[in-house]
């Protein structure tokens, strides 16, 4: 009986998301655990696993690259050897034919995984031998800018192709002709392009060598014309220009209104001398004679988690009229990415170093900000830290991040005006602002964690760098 391959759920809100390819070809014969196709969820790419084995066929009316797809869609199926395929995706009357025109399958010869050297399509009456085996950012940055990954070397004895391969095959191409001769397009910009009408080979690209990115589609698209509100919006006040929000837009929009519709969010603020926090990172600085120097986040990050294993009454989530305490502590980091703003979690913070903290989020933000990060990097947090302050932010109001009931601001260090042995010196500070959800927990124990949180920093010592 054939397997039917669905769309599965990458996210605790996600109904739909945007299929991205195949990773195998048609009639190729895929194992239980191999990457089938690529799945673009919320925030991040995914490769989705095949639960089964078989012979994979995808029927016609299978979705195409940027095409959306609804949670639990058919999408393709999983055959045995001679089994008839069905013709359809669509269950119902439209399938019961079935048996009556295709063929049954004929399987293909399976292709020996261990070579490495690359292999081009080759493509004859009914047979399409298997793309090349590559990660997600690969696959984007070769689509984008017209390489064939079947033409990449790598070093990968299973022919796995790397992000690193294709930066590689693009300086052995690029004779300063430019890659393509042809414009190049973002498979976001594309997909807009399809939902604002728009012929994206004649819009002017503004990324690398002439890349045309969503916001070029947008810009393009966005000509004054009457706006109509839904019946619960208020109408704009006068005429303007309307640009449609991304995907990501709007899951960070339903996020930010569940964090204040859906809680009860009470924020704290408290100036704390940072003297020691500065002393503290320039002895790392100095001492470091390689590798990552942890940032001023990094240090907060592991000190907020230490915090939160002392008093974990904000490692928690409001659920089903109780509260849900969390048994770890994984602590997100907002990230401002070119995409919109992006929480990778850090697991398991509390058991960590300084130094492995810093090497993991360095991880998470390139990652994020390249557009690799897996949707399961972003998934799992129970509490946040948000810092603006790189930006000369002093204080802000950080909106909780659910299913979280504490996320913590952080604003720039700053030289002012502290009261030593009675005396008033020159000093650093800086203000952090601990926004919680009051049905988790109550304003005075928050504020004895924010101010638990600041004697901490007071106190760092040189000599806790590896606790």
């Amino acid at each position: 009986m054939a397997q039917e391959i669905t769309i599965p759920r990458l996210g605790w809100s996600m109904e739909e998301g945007i299929f991205g390819e195949w990773l195998r070809a048609n009639g190729d014969f895929v194992e239980a655990g191999e990457m089938v196709f690529l799945l673009e969820g919320e925030k991040a790419a995914h490769e989705i696993e095949s639960l089964e084995t078989g012979y994979l066929h995808i029927p016609d009316d299978g979705p195409r690259p940027g095409e959306t797809v609804q949670v639990g869609q058919v999408i393709g199926f999983l055959l045995g050897k001679g089994e008839t395929p069905p013709v359809s995706t669509r269950k119902g009357p439209a399938q019961k034919g079935a048996v009556a025109t295709p063929a049954a399958i004929e399987p293909k010869p399976v292709v020996d995984r261990s070579a490495a050297v690359p292999q081009k399509a080759v493509q004859s009456d009914n047979v399409v031998s298997r793309q090349r085996v590559a990660g997600p950012a690969a696959r984007r940055l070769a689509r984008e800018l017209g390489i064939d990954l079947n033409a990449i070397p790598t070093p990968d004895p299973t022919g796995r192709v790397l992000t690193e391969d294709v930066i590689l095959a693009i300086s052995m191409q690029d004779s300063g002709r430019g890659l393509v001769s042809h414009p190049v397009a973002s498979p976001r910009a594309r997909r807009r392009a399809r939902e604002l009408n728009v012929d994206w080979s004649t819009v002017r690209g503004t990324g690398r060598k002439g890349r045309i990115r969503e916001r070029d589609i947008v810009a393009h698209a966005s000509i004054a014309s009457p706006i109509v509100p839904k019946s619960n919006e208020i109408a704009p006040a006068s005429p303007g220009r309307h640009v449609p929000a991304s995907k990501l837009r709007l899951v960070l929009a339903q996020r930010m209104q569940a964090g204040v519709s859906q809680a009860a969010p009470v924020t704290l603020h408290t100036k704390v001398d940072a003297d020691a926090l500065v002393a503290y990172r320039n002895r790392i600085k100095q001492d470091a004679s390689e590798g990552n120097v942890p940032s001023y986040n990094d240090i907060l990050i592991w000190l907020a988690a230490r915090t939160l294993r002392e008093q974990p009454q904000l490692n928690a989530y409001w659920y089903q009229d109780g509260i849900h305490f969390y048994d770890a502590i994984h602590i997100a980091t907002a990230v401002d990415t070119e995409a919109g703003l992006l929480a990778p979690v850090i697991p398991n913070a509390d058991h960590l170093t300084l130094k492995q903290i810093a090497d993991e989020t360095k991880q998470r933000i390139t990652a994020s900000r390249v557009g690799s990060l897996n949707q399961s990097a972003l998934q799992g947090g129970t509490f946040t830290i948000t810092n603006l302050g790189m930006m000369g932010i002093d204080a802000f109001t950080p909106i909780l991040n659910l299913p979280q009931a504490g996320i913590l601001g952080v604003g720039r260090i700053v030289e002012d005006s502290v009261v030593r042995d009675g005396r008033i010196v020159v000093g650093s500070t800086m203000t952090l602002s601990l926004t919680f959800d009051h049905r988790v927990i109550d304003g005075a124990p928050a504020a004895r964690w924010l101010q638990r949180l600041c004697e901490l920093i007071q106190s760092l010592r040189h000599d806790e760098l590896n606790d």
